[in-house]
């Protein structure tokens, strides 16, 4: 790579993140606005990819997404996905299959700067179609003065045997 294409590329990788985060600066700006962009990240219909670079916005480095899974009949275990492992794991499936999650009722604690937020939530195939799915997102969040971040993002859908509190819904 010459000096020319080497300058060319950190030009175009500054203008790309100025971009982005114009793009996305209004999703960092609050508790809600933030949560409410993750929901939006990952929802779409059939056919659509999702906007990854949102969700990496949204993220902070090293961020981690940890869903809960069956490891037996009696017994559920946390799965530790990187962004990127997320990204791979789900991609094309979502892009297939659409699917839209939305926050149906919240509950929050906040210390300082840190933040706890139990989002739980519906899924659905469509926008408009019955509901497949609930579950919580248990979201830890950090406002470093500037923006906030998502620092983790754990979820645990409802199961027959482990139906959702009455505290968690409206």
């Amino acid at each position: 790579m010459t000096m020319r294409h080497f300058l060319f590329f950190i030009s175009f990788l500054f203008t790309t993140l100025a971009y982005a985060q114009d793009k996305y600066a209004v999703d960092v700006t609050s508790e809600d606005s933030i949560v409410k962009a993750m929901y939006e990240s990952i929802s779409g219909p059939k056919g659509q990819r999702r906007d990854w670079n949102r969700l990496r916005y949204l993220m902070a480095p090293g961020a981690r997404l940890i869903p809960t899974r069956p490891a037996s009949e009696t017994k559920r275990v946390p799965c530790y996905l990187t962004l990127d492992d997320f990204i791979k794991q789900g991609d094309q499936w979502l892009t297939d299959h659409g699917f839209f999650e939305e926050e149906v009722s919240r509950r929050t604690e906040t210390f300082g700067s840190i933040t706890h937020v139990w989002s739980t939530y519906q899924s659905r195939w469509t926008p408009e179609g019955k509901p497949f799915a609930r579950g919580i997102n248990s979201l830890q969040l950090m406002n470093d003065g500037e923006r906030w971040w998502i620092i983790n993002l754990y979820w645990a859908a409802e199961t027959e045997d482990n139906l959702l509190p009455k505290k968690y819904l409206k």
